[in-house]
């Protein structure tokens, strides 16, 4: 795809999507927690199984929040992919459980919340920019996590046009609200077949 842009459009300046580079992070983050979730529910069977195997009933542990390991793993899913600020008090709560027991967990969670914060900042000097993103990458790669090896490799693979969003904030939402109309569009008619009108169609529509 870049490559066809850069024939395409040659004096165009490519920009990687902002919000591409944080989801990203945030499945590398949604790794992290599916592992732990995985552990823990193999680790209420061996206890149930045990249990079982001396005649007495299993009773999971609970926590502040009423929630036992496994539950509040599974339901952590979408506070990770939030801003702490955006938080409802039941988040909140099981955010503190969370972090407390899987400190992981809250140093990748720290990582996100410096990135995102990286984007929101109003400065267009690069020197600037270069110098904390460079800082923010040192301390993704101290961590020392596989599942962080390809946000890594991302970043020293595009970090060019990853620079780029911060001289216009540029971003492909327009792109992707066309998409999504093209989209809705076609699905009236169940698909299309006669390409040409279909396009005389859009054109006519929403140019």
């Amino acid at each position: 795809m870049q490559l066809i842009v850069k024939r395409s459009f040659p004096c165009a300046i490519q920009v990687s999507d902002r919000f591409h580079v944080q989801k990203l992070l945030g499945e590398a983050l949604e790794e992290i927690r599916i592992k732990h979730r995985w552990e823990a529910i193999e680790a209420e069977n061996e206890r149930i199984k045990l249990e079982r195997s001396q005649k007495r009933q299993y009773t999971p542990k609970t926590y502040e929040n009423g929630e036992t390991r496994r539950q509040l793993l599974a339901r952590s899913k979408h506070l990770l992919l939030m801003h702490c600020s955006k938080w409802s008090e039941v988040q909140q709560k099981r955010a503190e459980v969370l972090f407390r027991l899987y400190p992981d967990i809250k140093e990748c969670y720290d990582r996100y919340l410096e990135l995102v914060q990286i984007y929101n900042l109003r400065i267009n000097d690069r020197p600037t920019l270069m110098t904390k993103l460079a800082r923010w990458y040192d301390r993704v790669y101290k961590m020392k996590l596989k599942c962080f090896n390809t946000v890594l490799q991302t970043f020293m693979n595009n970090y060019q046009t990853i620079l780029n969003y911060f001289d216009n904030r540029s971003t492909n939402a327009s792109a992707e609200s066309f998409n999504a109309k093209v989209k809705a569009f076609r699905a009236q008619f169940r698909g299309v077949r006669d390409i040409p009108f279909f396009i005389f169609r859009l054109a006519k529509i929403f140019a």
